[in-house]
Parts: C-alpha cells; structure tokens; sequence
C-alpha cells in the first residue's frame, strides 16, 4: 500500500491481515483489536514507525500506573488512569498492525514491543500494592492480592512467551494447533477474566475502594485458576 492512502483505506487493508482470534479474550478481540486498527491507520498515513508507536503506548501506559501509586484515588484521577492505560493498550496493538501494513516487523521491533510487555506487566500490580497501602485503609493480609497477582502476571506472561519461543525453535516447528472451541466468542468470554484489557476496566472503580478491593480480589482468584489451566494445556501442546 502507498504511504498516501487514507485512513478508511488503511484500515480496509488491515482487515484482511488480522492475526487470528483463537484465544483471545473479549476484551482484547472486540474492541482493542478494532482500536488499534484504527490507530495503526492513522500511524501509516503519519509515516510513523511501529517502534515509534511501541513507545508512545509505554509512555501512555507507564504514565497511568505511576498515578495509580502517585495520586489519591478519585473519579478523576481514576478517569485519568483508566484513558492512558486504555490508550497504551490500544497502542500495543497497533504497533503490530502497522508493521503488518508496512510489509512486517522486525526482530528489533518484536524485542522492544516484548520488553515494554513485561515492564507494564512487572509494575501494574505493584502500583496497586503502594496504592493500597497509602491511601486505602485496609487489613495487611489484603496487600498478599496485588502481590499474588503480581507473580500470576508475570508467570502468565512468561509461560506465554517461553511456549512460543520453544515451539518456533524446534527442528521442525508446526504452528499451534488451535481447536475450534478456542475461536468461539463464547470462549473470548469464559477466559475473560484474564484480559490485561477487563483489568484497565476495573480501574475506573479505583476511588470506590470496596468496590476496587472486592472486584481486584475476585479478579487475582480467577487468574490464578486460568494460569493453572492455561500451564496445563501448554506442556500438553509441547508434548
């Protein structure tokens, strides 16, 4: 596609080069995807690069979890953070889409991309952890959630990234076989819960702070549990 396309044309072109939503959470498939489309559009017409996106989505991105530790909760602040963080999101898929528009990505690219995943992923909860202990008043024991999370997200994250790596350096490597249930909305649905995006949703409850405790709560219980069935289903996939 020429650099002089519109964003309506962009965004026709990306339609066709869409990775596929076998396992993907609701959140992330219906509405960060179509986001990030658009701004990967809007990037192409700009002539940015996908490694300048990839950093204004950390920028975005960091910026909201450091107010989660820095500011007082409140329906502002709690706005505030909800839109940077939805906007980093929506970003981080954006700069894949637009590498894909300019005729693919680059292993530097990849690199960066990844390396932001993890810091985001290394601090969000963390965040939570000093917000909870400054401004909320709360029993100690409550700390262990965001620190349990914390160790969840990052061995999701991990175990995500290992399988893949392994898989592509096998002698022969095969792409994941993907089963028809794992296409399903209703799929997108049930694992839910685990979607970095559902998460950045919840912040909006931050200034309510029972509300915040209770849903986060709920949240780290059923992401330990997808973990658990997620590690399962990735040793059974290596074998």
């Amino acid at each position: 596609m020429t650099r002089s396309a519109s964003v309506g044309s962009a965004m026709a072109s990306l339609r066709s080069a869409q990775k596929s939503n076998a396992g993907a959470a609701a959140y992330s498939r219906f509405v960060n995807r179509p986001l990030g489309r658009f701004f990967a559009a809007v990037a192409f017409v700009l002539r940015m690069t996908p490694d300048q996106v990839t950093v204004i989505s950390a920028i975005c991105t960091l910026t909201g979890i450091a107010l989660i530790a820095a500011l007082p909760p409140t329906l502002g602040t709690s706005a505030l953070i909800v839109a940077l963080l939805v906007l980093g999101y929506a970003l981080d898929s954006a700069d894949g889409q637009l590498a894909r528009l300019r005729g693919g990505g680059t292993r530097r690219g990849e690199w960066l991309d990844h390396m932001f995943d993890a810091l985001k992923i290394a601090t969000i909860h963390l965040a939570v952890l000093v917000c909870w202990w400054r401004f909320y008043e709360l029993d100690t024991a409550m700390l262990l959630f965001p620190i349990a999370f914390q160790v969840v997200a990052n061995v999701m994250f991990f175990g995500f990234v290992l399988t893949d790596l392994i898989r592509r350096s096998s002698p022969s490597p095969e792409p994941a076989s993907s089963p028809q249930y794992r296409l399903s909305p209703l799929y997108s649905l049930a694992v839910l819960p685990s979607d970095y995006g559902l998460l950045l949703l919840v912040f909006i409850l931050l200034w309510l702070r029972p509300a915040f405790v209770i849903v986060y709560g709920l949240l780290t219980v059923a992401n330990a549990l997808l973990l658990g069935a997620a590690a399962f289903r990735w040793y059974r996939s290596l074998g």
